[in-house]
């Protein structure tokens, strides 16, 4: 088998064309570490992942320092073992974002290299189970923005042929609860509205806030408390009709068979970055699959189409666009449905022009010896 013998790292910071704000914060930057894997058939595989502003940095040590000089002399194919060996490898600081977002870009430019020595692309080597997925939009659904605003980009979605929007809470609960009652009337009842709190309330809240949503049948309540409280998740869980939907800020498919096994959340949403790569997603995906449970995975639209095609309990990719300037081509929309590329590989093609000119300062280093 092929051996990997060089690894490239290098961050871009990508500033987001609109605002973005939520209960909790204001998303002013996407630090992007990217890793690309060569090996001995000079075959090379790409992967990321990102932050939304804080931590790149961290990220990019941990690869440079720790897990890319352990990389140089590894089989490229062994991709589950390499990926627990490397959990175990940092294992002090796992579970935990940095830890998981720097695994995840490993993982993924790991996946990338397999699929292309295989000719294949993601959505077919990882299961292929279905030929598109449903796209609902989060752009136009910011905490700043006002119902009149809301509206426009939701009738703008469902022209589109998007089955939903989502809309950020967390002002007063009568000032949210207009904002979406404005949006329902405009879209009608054949239109998902989905709600995020962001983590933004405490259990009483959270109980409080639901019972006052359940009349405009939303899609689900997204995080409405911190991801840690599972106790708050199944007391919320018990006590609406609401579907609750988690994920996003969970690092380990451990907590999310904790979740379901407490059936504390009805629906999940992992993010292959947050949660450590392609390997894990997966396994979460078809673990939630087990309890009957759909996955409609935040963020990173441009790879979870590829993966939601890949498994068949994946309700929905959410659209966000991020890589547009460092892409030559973008996610390929029919009808509001997102449709993975059938290039060999994780879907993905990269500009790499626009990639060195937009990787920041400092950050591009080449890994060619092992740490041992």
């Amino acid at each position: 088998m092929a051996k990997i013998e060089r690894v490239e790292l290098r961050m871009v910071d990508l500033k987001p064309k609109v605002l973005r704000t939520d209960a909790v914060q204001t998303f002013v930057s996407q630090e992007t570490p990217i890793v690309t894997i060569a090996d001995s058939d000079g075959a090379v595989g790409t992967g990321y992942s990102y932050t939304i502003g804080t931590g790149g940095p961290s990220v990019m040590a941990l690869l440079e320092r720790t897990l890319a000089p352990a990389l140089i002399g590894r089989d490229a194919a062994e991709v589950e073992r390499i990926w627990r060996d490397l959990l175990f490898k940092t294992y002090a600081t796992s579970v935990g974002a940095i830890t998981s977002l720097a695994l995840a870009a490993i993982d993924t430019a790991l996946w990338d290299l397999r699929c292309i020595k295989a000719g294949l692309p993601l959505h077919i080597m990882a299961g292929g189970a279905q030929p598109s997925v449903p796209l609902y939009t989060t752009e136009g659904g910011w905490l700043h923005i006002e119902a009149a605003a809301l509206i426009d980009d939701a009738l703008k979605a469902k022209s589109l042929g998007f089955g939903g929007s989502k809309i950020k809470i967390g002002r007063p609960p009568a000032e949210d609860v207009a904002r979406l009652s404005a949006v329902r009337e405009a879209v009608g009842d054949d239109f998902e509205i989905m709600t995020d709190a962001n983590q933004a309330f405490r259990v009483d809240e959270a109980i409080r806030r639901a019972r006052l949503l359940e009349p405009l049948d939303v899609a689900w309540m997204e995080e409405p408390l911190p991801a840690h409280d599972l106790g708050g998740h199944i007391r919320l869980s018990r006590s609406t009709s609401l579907p609750i939907a988690v994920g996003e800020s969970i690092y380990s498919t451990g907590h999310f068979r904790e979740y379901l096994q407490r059936e504390a959340a009805s629906i999940i949403q992992a993010d292959v970055a947050r949660i450590g790569g392609i390997t894990p997603w997966l396994k979460a995906a078809h673990l939630a699959e087990t309890f009957n449970v759909p996955i409609s995975p935040h963020f990173l639209m441009e790879l979870h189409v590829s993966l939601c095609s890949a498994v068949p309990n994946a309700r929905w990719v959410e659209y966000i666009p991020q890589l547009d300037t460092l892409t030559e081509a973008g996610m390929t929309i029919k009808d509001g449905r997102a449709y993975p590329s059938d290039a060999p590989g994780i879907g993905i093609a990269w500009n790499w022009e626009a990639v060195k000119a937009e990787s920041v300062p400092g950050s591009h280093h080449i890994v060619t010896e092992s740490a041992s």
